[in-house]
């Protein structure tokens, strides 16, 4: 264990030099106005905040709000209350003032009531929640310590070989293994036999520990998820630091996309990899800070820090079909990536703009909402 922390130590020494140091500190203020569409009238209390994030507030009574401290670049920003429809922004946030935004939120009041169902407590409601729990939350290691709290706004639809949730309300999931409560706003979610897709809007909240050792696991348990996951791969890819942060990528063009959202896919029998470098996986985008992460076919990514969790083979054997490997081998952890909307941008922070840009497989797929941090975390920040 000392041996894997030192070495933990040195990757994320190196990673405080991944960005810029101008573009890790510059930051800005949002603010604006929420509305009724149908009324005019301001909104108060309705959230604003940067998804996947730490960052949030609330509007006043004039329903006006101001969220400071959002970094440049791709933001996502939401805004939700009850009894409306949550509107979403995707933003490229330049330095500087911004303008003011205004939201006119229409009314939705069946989508944010609490869902009613016959029989809630039946066994096949109780069988798809678990179902539900294991596609979403995951199940990793962490995915033993967190919980819906609020399981009863959730409801289920399950035919023709697509399982459909439904939220009739905000989920709020409590992480024990990381120490995070997560308010998550989900837009959307399917799954077939071979493909898991969902869209929604995470705000992190820092749960208090109970004690300084409690504090000090999740500190370590927070460092080894960042560790080899899509953030860090992304931050390691645009500093050119790869092989210095334990990547490895391969070029695997005979890679084949299912129909989107259907599942399927794999790659060909006649599918060979060829060593790539970063400049082979991304373009230049609009300006410095950002890319385009533009390749054909998959990219496979090898994480040289970590061996695969030993339950990720059992993973693999339901969900992994069309990869072709050989899961009763100890490897280190190996994820693909494919872009099946063709190029997509990626700025400074690691952030994909749109979050159906890039498909993932492998160890990325495996690690979910259970792994997943706020996006402005990074190792002994």
């Amino acid at each position: 264990m000392l041996r894997q922390l030192r070495w933990w130590v040195f990757v994320c020494i190196g990673l405080a030099a991944v960005a810029p140091a101008a573009a890790q500190s510059r930051t800005v203020t949002l603010r604006g106005t929420v509305v009724s569409d149908s009324t005019g009238a301001a909104l108060e209390g309705a959230h604003v905040f940067i998804a996947a994030s730490m960052l949030g507030t609330v509007t006043d009574k004039a329903g006006q709000f101001r969220l400071e401290g959002v970094p440049v670049g791709a933001q996502r920003l939401h805004v939700t209350t009850l009894g409306y429809k949550p509107e979403s922004r995707d933003l490229l946030i330049e330095p500087g003032a911004q303008e003011p935004f205004a939201f006119r939120l229409r009314p939705d009041v069946i989508a944010y009531q609490e869902v009613t169902i016959e029989g809630k407590e039946d066994k096949k409601w109780k069988s798809r929640l678990e179902k539900f729990t294991r596609l979403f939350i995951g199940e990793t290691p962490n995915a033993e310590q967190v919980r819906i709290t609020n399981p009863e706004v959730l409801d289920f639809d399950e035919t023709l070989g697509q399982f459909v949730a439904r939220a009739g309300n905000t989920l709020v999931i409590e992480n024990k293994a990381l120490g995070y409560r997560v308010h998550y706003f989900l837009k959307e979610f399917g799954a077939s036999n071979t493909r898991t897709w969902y869209d929604g809007e995470p705000l992190f909240e820092e749960l208090s520990p109970e004690s300084e050792e409690q504090a000090a696991a999740w500190k370590q348990a927070r460092m080894a998820a960042f560790m080899g996951s899509f953030r860090h791969f992304t931050l390691a890819l645009l500093a050119g630091r790869l092989e210095e942060q334990g990547f490895m990528i391969f070029s695997r063009p005979g890679y084949t996309s299912g129909p989107e959202g259907a599942g399927g896919g794999g790659f060909s029998g006649k599918d060979h990899r060829f060593p790539m470098k970063p400049e082979d996986v991304f373009s230049d985008g609009a300006s410095p800070d950002r890319k385009m992460l533009d390749f054909k076919g998959a990219v496979e990514i090898i994480y040289t820090g970590e061996y695969e969790d030993p339950a990720f083979a059992g993973w693999m054997r339901k969900y992994g079909s069309g990869m072709g490997i050989d899961m009763k081998k100890q490897r280190y952890q190996t994820s693909w990536i494919h872009l099946e909307k063709g190029p997509t941008l990626l700025d400074y922070k690691g952030d994909v703009l749109d979050p159906f840009g890039v498909l993932m497989m492998g160890y990325f797929a495996y690690e979910r909402v259970a792994d997943q941090l706020p996006k402005e975390y990074r190792p002994l920040g």
